[in-house]
């Protein structure tokens, strides 16, 4: 790539920097929750089909997921987007508390910003493309419900990644960089015992009671944390108890989580809990339902491509933030949680980082770190990780917001809307459409992260965790959610 190239698509993403800019305000604006996206989605399927894109809506049995697609032949490069909120973090933009609609949702996770970077990427990566009269196909997914659900494993099993080459993912945060760091792989399950009601002291010994087996369940797994990889972290809750104390529950239920570093610690730790289960259930004259809702792959990172999204971003230059978004900045720095801008800020600069010394200038990380994160692993899990395992993919984060912004808090709603998170927002747009470009213009760069890939898929090949799509509870049931 060349410094022409990274004009092009400058230029291709300035020319949409209006709609770019209102479609992410929007949809920060009217957040939407997992698989209740219809605003987010209909507005993106719009605008991808006045842009020439074919669209599919509905993928994956999902009435928000969407494929779009534009050219012809190879490579054929998808841009992953998302657009769900969260509960409870109503938040306007202003650096201090206060909520947009009292109780209401907010991002949090600034996918408003996630989807449309995305989206501004496959239409600048178009545009640069149809101008040069190059072959290469571009896709978009806008990819529901990531907070909730393993949305992207039912849309790969519909076909929404069949032939992609490489695949790129921004995630908002508070550093700029390319990520080789992978996260954890999860399993969630409900436990539901039924037994048989009784009263409680006139006849106890005809109730066979569900909610012992769920104590004596969760005994058991307290004792099986001792004989599980470190890495394994399992957490419970008890979702139903029964009603009242003098009446032997018949029926009671906990939600579990199990992750870690890798899928297959993942799914041994899972048997033992289920072990457990079963064991409970024994002791108890009960019976237990075991239903496997959600399972996420741990991410696999790909080096080929994470090292050309880092030579986009050194071609693009900085992100630009100004005067005035150092002043939002600051006046936002005085809510973080104590000692988190000191704490970010001394690893960012443990990595290299160097604001300079202009005033407030570490208050925004304005330039690229490069490649970062080989062999780490956050603690945080998603459904990205599936989608690194079918193709390779190349993942990005940019400063959306100040250092030391914690994620899914109030802080990080007002930044997702800000002039702050909207300069993030299209400078990863012009990261991936360039990297893309990228693997237009030398083809070979696709083979050697094809070729990464295959090595580091041979031993573990893709499979679906979960075969029947659960919603989650914030669906209510009469939702139109189903394509």
């Amino acid at each position: 790539m060349r410094t022409e190239d990274a004009r092009a698509v400058a230029e291709a993403v300035a020319r949409r920097q209006g709609m770019l800019t209102e479609m992410a305000r929007e949809i920060w604006r009217r957040p939407e929750l997992g698989l209740l996206e219809f605003r987010a989605s209909e507005r993106q399927a719009r605008a991808l089909e006045a842009e020439g894109f074919s669209v599919r809506r509905g993928v994956g049995g999902m009435a928000t997921a969407i494929r779009a697609g534009w050219g012809e032949g190879r490579p054929v490069i998808a841009m992953l987007g998302e657009f769900d909120a969260l509960p409870g973090l109503s938040q306007t933009d202003a650096p201090r508390r206060e909520a947009l609609e009292p109780g209401g949702s907010g991002h949090g996770c600034g996918h408003n910003l996630l989807g449309t970077a995305a989206l501004g990427a496959a239409l600048a990566l178009k545009d640069v493309l149809a101008a040069r009269g190059l072959g290469g196909t571009v896709l978009y997914l806008g990819c529901p419900a990531e907070e909730s659900v393993d949305a992207k494993a039912f849309m790969a099993a519909d076909g929404a990644f069949e032939d992609v080459d490489v695949a790129f993912y921004f995630h908002p945060g508070d550093a700029t960089a390319a990520s080789l760091s992978s996260c954890l792989a999860t399993a969630t399950a409900t436990f539901t015992f039924r037994g048989a009601a009784a009263h409680a002291a006139a006849d106890p010994e005809r109730g066979r009671s569900a909610l012992d087996a769920v104590e004596l369940m969760d005994v058991g797994v307290n004792y099986l944390r001792e004989h599980v990889p470190p890495d394994v972290r399992i957490h419970y809750t008890i979702t139903d108890g029964g009603g009242a104390p003098n009446v032997v529950p018949e029926r009671a239920a906990s939600l579990y989580f199990v992750r870690a570093k890798n899928r297959a610690h993942v799914d041994a730790a899972y048997a033992r809990v289920v072990d457990c289960a079963r064991g409970a259930a024994l002791m108890t004259g009960t019976e237990v339902d075991v239903r496997l809702v959600d399972g996420l792959w741990n991410i696999l990172p790909n080096e080929v491509a994470a090292r050309l999204l880092a030579e986009a971003m050194r071609l693009i230059g900085p992100v630009g933030f100004d005067a005035d978004d150092r002043a939002w900045a600051r006046a936002m720095a005085e809510h973080l949680p104590p000692g988190a801008r000191e704490e970010a800020e001394a690893r960012y600069r443990a990595l290299g980082w160097s604001p300079g010394e202009e005033p407030d200038a570490a208050l925004l990380m304005d330039e690229s770190l490069g490649v970062v994160g080989r062999g780490e692993v956050g603690f945080y899990s998603t459904d990205a990780g599936d989608v690194s395992w079918i193709v390779p993919t190349g993942f990005l984060g940019v400063a959306t917001a100040p250092v030391g912004t914690p994620g899914h808090s109030w802080q990080n709603v007002a930044a997702a809307g800000s002039g702050v998170g909207m300069k993030g927002m299209l400078y990863a747009a012009k990261a991936m459409a360039l990297a893309g470009l990228g693997f237009v213009l030398e083809p070979g760069r696709v083979a050697e992260a094809r070729a990464e890939f295959a090595r580091a898929t041979a031993q573990s090949p893709y499979r679906r965790v979960v075969e029947e799509l659960v919603p989650p509870p914030h669906v209510p049931p009469d939702a139109p959610w189903r394509a």
